[in-house]
């Protein structure tokens, strides 16, 4: 059998989409705990619930969660296949090999070769696996490149992740900080240019650290900085938390001056309780001596990786994560895929009228995130907000709000990683399209109208099946997706919407240079 045979069609086309999601719809009860648009705050979807009812329509869960989640259905296909095998083939799956068996160092030795290959590592960078995530690596960078909490750092704070970072790093360092916060002192919108961190950042820094990806902010680097292109000043080497949206595009090692970039496995390479750790020789040797063992990378790198009991399961798994990426195109291809879903939510964003709103406007497109679209339901509308996730949740779409240390605030989010296709994204942003047409008010040049006064004596009200978003458009037309909204047979718009001319015209099919292999 192929490494990724029961893989469904993954391209724009959508051709398999139908057979490998199934459909959506066949009908849909309505809640007891929702009367009108009043929603119970105890509602599950309220609390960050990633299970639909037992009686939702959907034959496969859509999440969109910011992470842990899913990965793509052919990997996890490989997955059960591979590291569960039947007891007759007589061989142990990785989750039962000892790590340092000849066998789990096949796999090791693959997952860092497949890496290697996919995201062009140079040979001057060690490939390491460790555990405790994002939280650990705030402490294990600082760590191992400043020998005494007097060496100096600086920090590039652009957002949640990178603000936590710097808290850390105080413990063994002496940082200084470049922030990109707004004037309320919370907020993030924008992205230091590389002038002001070439002017600001301090000279004996051993690193400088950023976040490639603020999935709590939306704010994203497509491209690494390159610093010598502002005045050919030598600046420290850089220091990357990519752990949203590495193998999402291509990174320019030797270019940017990387010296460490680490990913936490649970977003677009794995699942949870690994992290990758990719690091530059040379920087190897300045570890503070009080460094635990496990977060030492050269006593790591040392130990070929075994030092301690790596998860053996999880290593596995990014190897056939990284196959899979292959078999798809290699990293252009991931690149382009997470270029069309975020403009397909993007466009449907600017084209609601104002319905829907995201923190990042459009003149700042160059850092919106494609990994993690925040956007917001009739300006943060409490009650609006609420009916959208528990009709969301009806449906079988999750993951747009959960449960996070963070202040709620009044975004969700549409986290768009590779485990998400764009077929999905494709019915997400249907629904969104239905949900502003239901809860809309007109917005005509000089006036401001009631739709409903319009249109209310000639229909009927929506029955509560044609609400669902039924797959089985995604086969009716010659391109095999027809993404034209399909509104309910007795459609009645309420009095809450702002509807524009175009908000019932198609999601914009992704150019054909998306299509993956």
């Amino acid at each position: 059998m192929a490494p990724f045979e029961a893989m469904t069609s993954n391209n724009h086309s959508g051709s398999n989409f139908t057979s490998s999601l199934g459909r959506l719809v066949e009908e849909e009860t309505q809640q007891p705990i929702m009367t009108a648009d009043k929603v119970d705050p105890n509602h599950p979807a309220l609390q960050g619930s990633l299970t639909p009812p037992a009686n939702c329509p959907s034959s496969k869960v859509l999440n969109f969660s910011p992470g842990p989640t899913n990965l793509p259905a052919a990997v996890e296909s490989t997955i059960l296949r591979r590291c569960f095998p039947d007891p007759s083939t007589k061989r142990l799956g990785s989750m039962a090999l000892s790590h340092r068996s000849p066998e789990f160092g096949a796999i090791l030795r693959n997952s860092i070769a497949l890496t290697r290959r996919v995201m062009e590592v140079p040979p001057e960078y060690e490939i390491l696996f460790t555990q405790g995530g994002g939280h650990g690596q705030f402490a294990a960078v600082p760590m191992n490149l400043c020998p005494d909490k007097d060496a100096k750092a600086t920090y590039i704070v652009s957002g949640t992740w990178s603000s936590r970072a710097v808290i850390e790093a105080k413990k063994y360092c002496t940082p200084t900080t470049i922030s990109s916060v707004n004037e309320d002192g919370a907020t993030f919108t924008s992205f230091p240019s590389a002038e002001r961190i070439v002017a600001e950042h301090d000279p004996e820094s051993k690193f400088i650290y950023m976040c490639s990806n603020e999935t709590v902010n939306g704010i994203e680097l497509h491209r690494l900085p390159v610093f010598d292109d502002v005045d050919n000043t030598t600046v420290p080497p850089l220091v990357v938390d990519a752990s949203s949206d590495f193998t999402s595009k291509p990174i320019s090692w030797r270019k940017s001056n990387v010296g460490i970039l680490f990913a936490c496995a649970s977003k677009n390479i794995g699942h949870p309780g690994i992290t990758m750790v990719i690091i530059r020789k040379d920087l190897l040797g300045q570890a503070n001596p009080f460094t635990p063992g496990f977060l030492n990378y050269e006593t790591n790198i040392l130990a070929d990786n075994v030092w301690n009991t790596i998860p053996t399961f999880n290593v596995d798994v990014i190897g056939i994560m990284m196959e899979w990426i292959l078999d798809q195109g290699g990293i252009e291809a991931m690149e382009e895929n997470s270029v069309a879903k975020a403009e397909l939510m993007y466009g449907l964003i600017e084209d609601s009228n104002g319905f829907y709103g995201t923190p990042i406007d459009k003149s700042s497109e160059e850092i919106r995130s494609r990994m993690n679209v925040p956007f917001c339901v009739a300006g943060g509308d409490e009650e609006l907000t609420n009916l959208f996730l528990v009709e969301c949740w009806n449906r079988g779409i999750v993951g747009l709000r959960t449960v996070t240390p963070f202040k709620q605030g009044i975004y969700l989010r549409a986290s768009l990683y590779h485990g998400v296709s764009y077929e999905e994204t494709v019915v997400l942003a249907n629904f969104m399209k239905e949900f502003a047409a239901r809860h809309s008010i007109s917005k005509d040049v000089g006036e401001t109208t009631m739709v409903a006064e319009n249109v209310s004596s000639a229909m009927e009200p929506a029955s509560p099946d044609s609400s669902c978003v039924d797959l089985s458009i995604f086969s009716s037309s010659p391109t095999g997706v027809d993404m034209a909204l399909t509104l309910p047979k007795n459609f009645k718009v309420s009095s809450y919407t702002k509807i524009s001319r175009d908000m019932f015209a198609p999601p914009a099919l992704a150019p054909a240079s998306t299509t993956l292999r």
